[in-house]
């Protein structure tokens, strides 16, 4: 981006022909592209009350910069690796920041030129540290969500025996209304996993012959169901224990899929 300068010169002996006087110096020498920022006729005041806002505005123009830059630093970080697009996402009143400086035009709503220099500082202030407000709470918002996701993103990546299951079984897999069969979820370590094939039936007695399928599987895990009879279901993880594996119940209900917990494997 170019630097812009923004500079006075005394309008002498009209304000168009010191603007032209500039422009053919600066042109000459291949120095700038000038352009006309226009600021309308303000109530100046006595030279006491110039002097005495003279510092006030110092600070304030420097809370200001503080404040944008302090913005501008924090799209760079919501763009992430995309931060070559900063300066296009970086935008004045809806334009960017080059058209919003060689053609800016006074916001007489907002700073009536009836106001005293002051009370147009006043009005600035507040708005200013009204921005900052809305950065800090949209940022904490932002940081909520983005740590959300990312919470969510580990648990879709993460080990079966501590991801949601919501996402990986399906109603079909389930044996659903029944009075005495229900359906298991196992997850077994994929080393594990001949051996569970073979031995799942005669862990307990009341398993559904053939009932086990493999439903998911990951870097070191695979999520097994397995179908039986209700009243064996403590028994079952009893066994599933001795033999290392870890098992998620169904609770006989779809629905509490989302919420049931894994007996972690020893």
């Amino acid at each position: 981006m170019a630097d812009y300068w923004l500079i006075s010169v005394p309008g002498e002996p009209t304000a168009q022909q010191a603007f032209d006087n500039l422009n053919t110096t600066t042109t000459k020498a291949s120095l700038a592209t000038n352009t006309k920022f226009h600021v309308p006729d303000l109530k100046v005041g006595t030279l006491d009350q110039l002097v005495s806002l003279s510092d006030d505005l110092h600070k304030l123009d420097t809370t200001t910069e503080g404040i944008v830059r302090k913005i501008a630093a924090y799209l760079g970080d919501v763009l992430e690796d995309k931060k070559e697009k900063l300066l296009e996402n970086l935008q004045a009143n809806g334009t960017d920041l080059a058209t919003y400086l060689t053609r800016f035009q006074w916001d007489m709503a907002k700073y009536p030129v009836k106001q005293s220099l002051r009370g147009l500082a006043d009005i600035v202030s507040k708005q200013v540290y009204q921005i900052e407000a809305d950065l800090k709470t949209k940022s904490q918002s932002y940081n909520q969500l983005k740590g959300n996701l990312a919470g969510m993103e580990r648990k879709a990546a993460g080990s079966l025996l501590t991801r949601n299951l919501g996402d990986l079984v399906q109603k079909e897999d389930f044996i659903l209304d029944s009075d005495y069969l229900t359906t298991l979820v196992v997850v077994v370590s994929k080393q594990q996993a001949p051996e569970w094939l073979a031995k799942y039936e005669k862990l307990t007695d009341m398993i559904v012959p053939r009932s086990s399928k493999k439903i998911f599987e990951d870097g070191e895990n695979c999520l097994y169901t397995v179908s039986l009879f209700q009243k064996v279901v403590d028994e079952f993880k009893l066994k599933a224990r001795e033999n290392k594996y870890g098992t998620h119940s169904n609770s006989l209900n779809w629905s509490s899929v989302i919420s049931c917990r894994f007996i972690p494997r020893h």
